[in-house]
């Protein structure tokens, strides 16, 4: 049995091979565009162009736009908590948190219904892990998570508008470390004292 290359639309034959490579090529692709993109304005032929591959394939191994949404929000939230597993140094780490949240704020602006898409949450599921012990309730513990990702989201979407609606933008010494320390610190203290520790 010979292997097939995917084949582009325009008939170049260095692709992905086979449906293991194909798949894993487009969803690193999509969910390239989309953080830079966002959903709406990327289109299944965009993401063949990118992966390398003839927009066939993808409607073969996903069936649906959505389907394909889908399974980039599970592989980026799977890829980050392997990630925190692996304690990967700061600047991966950094580069996958801001992936990750890109394409969910694009996703939610773009009316995707993400609670309904992506089917696994490891990353929540670590952050929740750690910090349960500092708080008196399952609810309280979930209240503090669900804040710190809505801050980190709100300085992903709107850090630009927050930078100079505060004379943030105009301060040399406030570069883009700066601004992640601060939110880390941040969101440590709405996690826990404990949790900030740990980091």
């Amino acid at each position: 049995m010979t292997t097939v290359r995917a084949s582009t639309s325009s008939g170049r034959a260095d692709g992905p091979v086979g449906k293991d490579e194909v798949v894993a090529a487009v969803i690193r692709s999509a969910a390239d565009l989309f953080a830079e993109r966002g959903l709406a304005a990327t289109s299944i032929r965009d993401v063949a162009a990118r992966s390398r591959v003839n927009h066939g394939l993808i409607h073969r191994h996903f069936g649906s736009k959505d389907a394909l949404v889908a399974a980039v929000l599970d592989h980026l939230g799977q890829h980050l908590a392997q990630l925190l597993a692996d304690g990967a140094d700061g600047s991966a780490f950094a580069d996958a948190v801001d992936r990750q949240l890109r394409v969910l704020a694009y996703a939610s602006l773009d009316g995707y219904p993400i609670g309904e898409l992506q089917s696994r949450f490891p990353t929540m599921g670590v952050l929740l892990d750690a910090v349960r012990p500092q708080h008196p309730s399952e609810l309280s513990a979930r209240l503090a998570a669900a804040h710190a990702i809505a801050l980190q989201l709100g300085w992903c979407l709107f850090g630009d508008f927050l930078r100079a609606s505060t004379g943030l933008a105009d301060l040399d010494e406030m570069d883009d470390r700066t601004f992640v320390r601060s939110v880390g610190q941040t969101a440590a203290s709405i996690l826990g004292a404990q949790y900030r520790g740990g980091q």
